[in-house]
């Protein structure tokens, strides 16, 4: 299988498979729902959208989208729409959890409620990217840009774990996965250097499966294959990582904005840990990103 290397990508191998059911939360969203109907006519999702049927089909009306009325599910409110949809993935009607026009505080909430949510007990919780910029070759997986401050060596664990999984279901077989710090040099005044050394370690021996993972690098070191020469450092990502997985989500956070902001990058992003996909995003977002972060979450669930 080729890997895939653009986003726009994404909607063609999706037609080679299931056609998934999303439920949005507080649907009543423009680009939310251009997004979704985009997805169904492209053939790979169906729509269940939560929330005030008025407002829902007023929102359309004035966005010149056309929706299916059968796919409204009437909700009086926020709280009310929240739980629907949790409620219609957690019980197998939904594949897809998605927010639409709804505070991400009372969406996160639902989600982990410990008896009615979407979170294992004992499961992380961490947020995925992969984003495109014209002048890198390939996608970039990015963690965690949106949900753990400070990970933990449990946590970050798991972002590896989440991150290595999502580049393998876009084909490729041997993710390279660069640490990201200041420097290259492990050092104790900084404490996620030890995480990074452990981490490298743990998949030396094959704990990850199949991938390359080094670290403390920079980002010279991870994404620049001429740093790496004029630097003579030797690790095996050798300036072409597939996956970045960062100390903290303000530096996570910063770095894909200016991936957005500066270098005119896209992006499609989820949440990992619950039992089904979650889609997290801006109520600003565009809907170009919302498409493919409803093309990221169907190619995930497709297991």
């Amino acid at each position: 299988m080729q890997p895939i290397t653009r986003l726009n990508q994404i909607a063609e191998r999706l037609k080679q498979g299931a056609i998934r059911r999303i439920a949005v939360a507080a649907a009543e969203d423009a680009n939310t729902l251009g997004a979704i109907v985009r997805a169904v006519n492209e053939g790979f999702a169906e729509a269940m959208l939560i929330g005030n049927r008025s407002a829902i089909e007023q929102t359309a009306t004035n966005a010149g989208i056309q929706i299916d009325p059968d796919w409204i599910v009437d909700a009086a409110d926020h709280a009310g729409a929240v739980s629907c949809a949790v409620e219609l993935v957690r019980s197998g009607k939904a594949d897809i959890l998605m927010k639409g026009l709804v505070n991400t505080d009372l969406f996160l909430k639902a989600v982990l409620n410990p008896e009615t949510g979407l979170l294992p007990k004992g499961q992380v919780m961490s947020y995925v990217c992969a984003v495109e910029v014209p002048d890198y070759p390939k996608l970039m997986f990015i963690t965690d840009t949106a949900v753990l401050p400070f990970p933990d060596m449990k946590q970050k664990e798991a972002m590896l774990r989440y991150s290595i999984n999502m580049a393998r279901r876009f084909g490729i077989e041997e993710p390279k996965v660069a640490l990201i710090g200041a420097s290259e040099k492990v050092n104790p005044n900084f404490p996620n250097t030890i995480d990074y050394a452990l981490l490298s370690k743990m998949a030396e021996r094959g704990q990850f499966g199949k991938c390359l993972v080094d670290g403390p690098l920079d980002l010279f070191l991870a994404c620049d294959p001429a740093s790496v020469a004029i630097k003579g450092v030797l690790t095996p990502i050798a300036g072409q990582a597939d996956v970045l997985l960062f100390p903290s989500l303000e530096a996570c956070n910063a770095f894909y904005k200016g991936l957005m902001l500066f270098a005119k990058g896209e992006l499609a992003g989820m949440i990992c840990g619950p039992e089904k996909p979650v889609v997290v995003m801006s109520r600003s977002e565009s809907e170009n990103s919302k498409y493919y972060c409803i093309a990221l979450s169907c190619l995930m669930a497709d297991e």
